[in-house]
């Protein structure tokens, strides 16, 4: 295979990532491995199939914080013949050995330069008073990005997940927990079970919480599941995608919540009312919110007449969230300079 064929591979599996860069790091590490270590053939997929993500985490909780989440099926996915294949990545190796891990850097600097990317968006926060923040201005940037709109899927679920924890927090909700049935023999033979469980006896049949939201967690957008899930019994699921049935059916089948709220970009009239119809109040859907609303819940939030309540707790937890999602390059920069990657040329190593 020859050196531009090899490199269009590696290319398209750094375009395709997501901020994290979980998959073009794994490359790295397989071939800063074969450069440093020696112990595998880049020919034989099982000396490195499995041993690499190890590789890719050990370095990802340095500068990350944390590791892939994906099945090992998607994980599996980066040798696929469309992908880095063997071939591939023994051309890369070759490469790799001849410029002393410079497509090693190579890699790297596209995760320096996707996080700088990740830095300005951040900054449309951090420079942003809540007079002056404009939601549909802050997702456009993440969608208009090359580098970014990958995971422009995150940034909208901490969106909604910023707003919807602030108005919960700040309107007070709470949530019950009540025994209806205290002669029932099932509550006097088992009351160990409702202590531990539900945190009630006979003497306190009820209780009270306070309604929260929780992200689900940081997990690959490639893999389905729950977004955000309630304490008060409604799972959200967020698709920066204009909301079709084949959506919805997908959706419905992957949540087993009996409540569903769809956070999607935009529904058309009819194709809501289908939904609704379908799933809706007989049904798992409770309600589908647009972007369009989640637009106008900013406004309100930010410069309406509950802004002074309300307005800098929703942009500091939207700060906070999107430094917990995508952390700073701090810790990159020294594992970068300590690999001394900072000391090679990565522009002319493809014609070599």
């Amino acid at each position: 295979m020859d050196n531009r064929t090899a490199k269009k591979h590696l290319d398209t599996i750094i375009k395709k990532a997501r901020v994290h860069l979980y998959k073009p790091i794994q490359i790295a590490e397989i071939l800063c491995r074969d450069r440093t270590v020696g112990d595998i053939d880049l020919d034989d997929l099982e000396t490195y199939r499995t041993l690499s993500r190890k590789w890719r985490d050990k370095v990802c909780m340095k500068f990350l914080g944390r590791t892939s989440t994906s099945s090992s099926r998607f994980q599996d996915n980066l040798f696929d013949e469309n992908a880095t294949p063997p071939p591939v990545l023994r051309t890369l190796g070759e490469i790799n050995h001849r410029h002393h891990g410079a497509v090693e850097a190579y890699i790297y600097e596209a995760f320096k330069q996707r996080h700088s990317q990740m830095s300005n968006g951040l900054a449309l926060v951090n420079q942003s008073d809540k007079t002056k923040f404009v939601l549909k201005d802050f997702i456009a940037f993440f969608s208009r990005a090359p580098g970014l709109s990958r995971s422009v899927d995150k940034i909208f679920e901490i969106v909604v997940y910023a707003l919807f924890s602030t108005l919960l927090e700040t309107l007070d909700v709470k949530i019950g927990v009540i025994i209806g049935n205290i002669e029932d023999t099932i509550f006097r033979e088992f009351p160990d079970f409702t202590e531990k469980v539900l945190g009630l006896d006979e003497h306190t049949l009820e209780a009270y919480h306070t309604a929260k939201v929780y992200r689900a967690g940081v997990t690959n957008a490639a893999d389905s599941g729950l977004d955000i899930w309630a304490n008060f019994g409604v799972a959200i699921q967020i698709k920066h995608l204009s909301l079709t049935p084949t959506i919805v059916e997908g959706i419905a089948s992957d949540i087993t919540a009996d409540r569903i709220i769809i956070v999607c970009k935009e529904c058309e009239k009819d194709i809501l009312v289908s939904v609704l119809q379908q799933f809706g109040s007989a049904g798992r859907i409770q309600s589908v919110i647009t972007e369009n609303e989640l637009e106008t819940w900013y406004e309100k939030a930010l410069r309406g007449q509950s802004a002074e309540l309300i307005g800098d707790k929703v942009m500091q937890r939207l700060e906070n969230e999107i430094k917990v999602e995508f952390p700073s390059t701090t810790e990159f920069d020294k594992f970068f300079t300590d690999r001394g990657y900072h000391e090679l040329a990565v522009t002319d190593i493809w014609h070599s």
